[in-house]
């Protein structure tokens, strides 16, 4: 039975399409409905109250960065997946500004489009890894500008990577040594979360190994 109730808000008739195959043919995923107009999308997200907004973000009306703050303003629990073309370091850092999720290209493959989607569900978040050392080297270049002023940044040390509250407990076990059943044992998850979470951690980390994120936590003392 579906358990994941999805929206797509896309302009072009072939993605569109071609998305909600994709999505169709994972039998966790619902697509409660399927709009190609910014304003449209904002709507019926509010009237439907999906778990995920699947949002491109050149939508006529209004755009999906936009209509991505419109939601959140209403509805903060409605998660955003971003799903477009896009990789250029405003649209990217502008939609996690107005309250995305996560960020996928459309280059993805159909099994990173699903995966995208449950760990955004599951409140993981999700960096498509075209994009990710877009954010990694903003946030890192914004640190280093706080710290020249001799100012407090809240984004230093554990926040520098925009791992969450639940990420910095799940690398916490990892740095022990603790394997996915055992943490997810550990923290009364569920070990597919546990893995959504781990890979999120990596990819926030812009690591790709396990091993290589104990080294980058403890390095960055982030544990």
């Amino acid at each position: 039975m579906a358990n994941i109730k999805v929206i797509i808000v896309e302009d072009h008739d072939m993605a569109r399409l071609g998305l909600s195959v994709i999505l169709g043919n994972s039998p966790d995923i619902e697509i409660a409905g399927m709009y190609a107009d910014g304003q449209e999308g904002v709507d019926n997200a509010l009237k439907l109250n999906p778990n995920v907004v699947v949002m491109d973000i050149g939508l006529p009306t209004i755009d999906g960065i936009e209509a991505t703050r419109k939601i959140k303003a209403v509805n903060p629990d409605i998660k955003v997946l971003m799903y477009t073309s896009r990789e250029n370091e405003d649209d990217v850092l502008d939609s996690f500004q107005a309250g995305a999720d996560g960020y996928i290209t459309k280059g993805a493959t159909a099994e990173q489009t699903v995966a995208a989607l449950t760990a955004v569900s599951e409140g993981a978040g999700w960096l498509d890894p075209a994009i990710a050392k877009i954010v990694l080297t903003n946030i890192r270049r914004s640190s280093a500008t706080t710290e020249k002023r001799g100012e407090i940044n809240y984004k230093l040390g554990k926040n520098l990577y925009g791992l969450t509250e639940r990420e910095m407990e799940v690398l916490a076990l990892i740095v022990d040594g603790l394997t996915n059943p055992q943490i997810a044992d550990k923290l009364f998850i569920s070990i597919s979360t546990t893995k959504t979470h781990v890979h999120s951690i990596l990819q926030k980390l812009y690591v790709e190994s396990r091993s290589k994120a104990i080294t980058m936590a403890m390095k960055e003392g982030l544990v």
